[in-house]
């Protein structure tokens, strides 16, 4: 299939939070628009097996945990029934409201929307093959690679027994078993963990490292850590799982611990929450000059060019971090590039967000970071004990820490653990990216009663005169 010879022609492959929005953004600007994508709609992982059911899981989580802490605050509530059937109905309800409205907005703007799998033939051509019709080529003058990523297996481990999840299989709740083993204590395998958890499975988290998200700063992790070794059955660190079989109803797992100790013990389900891999394979980008790196990541420029001038990779595809918002914004600008535009990806924060109870957020650079690195910073962080909206919701167990440059006093990086933390961390970004000092924050009025004065709380505590809290020595 050609395209009109006085029309830039656009094929996107993958129509998740970077596709869909390229692609919306390129018909506003006069672009024949393609997206090709295997669901049928837009909207990707993120909207059909990521990001929004999974929240609206934790959601249900929330109400759970509430519910059951009413009790402190003078309400008495019956114990909580849980009708599975209903709450899938709801999560898919929400799914299928996001994506149809996706999908009638790709008609509004004159976007081609086709259900399907698409490979290169060369650098500027794809076959798209639709289940049941014969494959359509098309050439175009751009391409924009958008495909997402997929959950990693278990290393070592050929196992298809269905008893053991990935986070998209996990999504479904078909069933909530009596004991779940949850493979990795990162963010997905924490979310995931504390939903089964919260409709009464007894969890039970392996990690490798020696803490629960070994990417973020150890103070932000302390109050969440310390509130699921209440909630989860055990905390496994430092520990690997060596072996996994089928023990007639339950599954037999042997792990190992960093001292060489191993322990066998058996569980209804086990969740694989290991990372993601990026979806690069089976494009057919040997067809083209391309170029894929050691971690299956395509590889691109500050434009989101690959080594074809007129193929574009965004989004999980194209590099870490794997999150939704960075794919958005490399739409725009891989979009921009096509027009001509000088534009770039250089953010100087990306937020990222652990949507657990409490929440974690955080936003340029971390104090972990600066150590690796032989940066120099100064930290504060103001504990939500000392704050009156934190005490009115009943949730005390937060901090929120700046990280800053000592010789200008600029923020370098805002990090949030705490309730509605993922709602507050988007001050902190506008901070690093504005280049604002410590100052700057401390002199710019907050609303009271609200958790957004512990961010502006922090910023007096640099200069050693909050009148909520003394800082010990």
């Amino acid at each position: 299939m050609t395209h009109t010879a006085t029309t830039p022609s656009l094929v996107i492959i993958g129509a998740g939070p970077g596709g869909y929005p390229a692609a919306y953004l390129a018909a506003d600007y006069g672009m024949e628009v393609t997206l090709i994508d295997k669901d049928p709609n837009p909207g990707g992982v993120c909207l059909y097996r990521g990001c929004i059911p999974s929240k609206a899981l934790l959601h249900v989580s929330n109400i759970l945990n509430d519910a059951n802490s009413a009790s402190e605050w003078g309400v008495q509530f019956d114990s909580p029934k849980i009708h599975l059937p209903s709450i899938r109905k709801q999560k898919d309800k929400i799914v299928s409201r996001l994506t149809n409205g996706l999908g009638a907005m790709a008609k509004q703007r004159n976007v081609t929307f086709m259900q399907g799998t698409a490979k290169f033939l060369d650098e500027s051509t794809v076959r798209v093959s639709k289940t049941g019709d014969e494959p359509v080529d098309f050439t175009f003058d751009y391409a924009i690679i958008s495909t997402g990523s997929h959950p990693s297996p278990l290393p070592g481990l050929d196992i298809t027994d269905p008893r053991i999840m990935d986070s998209t299989s996990a999504l479904e709740l078909d069933e909530i078993p009596q004991s779940l083993l949850v493979i990795g204590g990162g963010y997905i395998g924490l979310e995931l963990g504390s939903v089964y958890s919260a409709l009464g499975s007894d969890v039970t988290v392996v990690e490798m490292a020696n803490r629960l998200l070994p990417e973020v700063d150890p103070d932000l992790v302390k109050p969440l850590q310390s509130k699921l070794e209440t909630t989860f059955t055990s905390i496994l660190l430092e520990t690997s799982v060596e072996d996994v079989s089928n023990d007639g109803d339950r599954l037999s797992v042997v792990m190992r611990s960093i001292l060489g100790e191993t322990t066998t013990d058996s569980y209804d389900k086990i969740l694989v929450a290991v990372g993601r891999k990026p979806f690069s394979a089976d494009l057919g980008l040997e067809m083209t000059n391309v170029k894929i790196d050691q971690n299956g990541f395509i590889d691109t420029n500050a434009q989101c060019k690959t080594a074809h001038n007129n193929i574009y990779a965004i989004g999980d595809v194209a590099g870490n971090p794997m999150l939704a918002h960075k794919a958005t914004a490399e739409a725009r600008i891989a979009i921009e590039s096509i027009q001509g535009m000088t534009s770039s990806f250089d953010p100087a924060a990306i937020p990222a967000i652990v949507f657990t109870d409490p929440e974690i957020a955080w936003a340029g650079l971390t104090e972990s970071q600066a150590k690796a690195k032989g940066i120099s910073v100064e930290t504060i962080s103001f504990p939500w004990i000392a704050s009156g909206r934190a005490m009115t919701v009943g949730h005390t167990d937060g901090l929120t820490k700046l990280v800053v440059e000592p010789s200008t006093q600029r923020v370098l990086g805002v990090g949030v653990v705490g309730y509605g933390a993922g709602e507050l961390i988007g001050e902190g970004v506008l901070a690093i990216e504005m280049g604002s000092r410590v100052e700057d924050i401390a002199l710019s009025i907050h609303p009271h009663p609200t958790l957004s004065e512990t961010i502006s709380e922090a910023a007096h505590l640099f200069f050693g005169h909050n009148p909520h809290y003394i800082q010990r020595k």
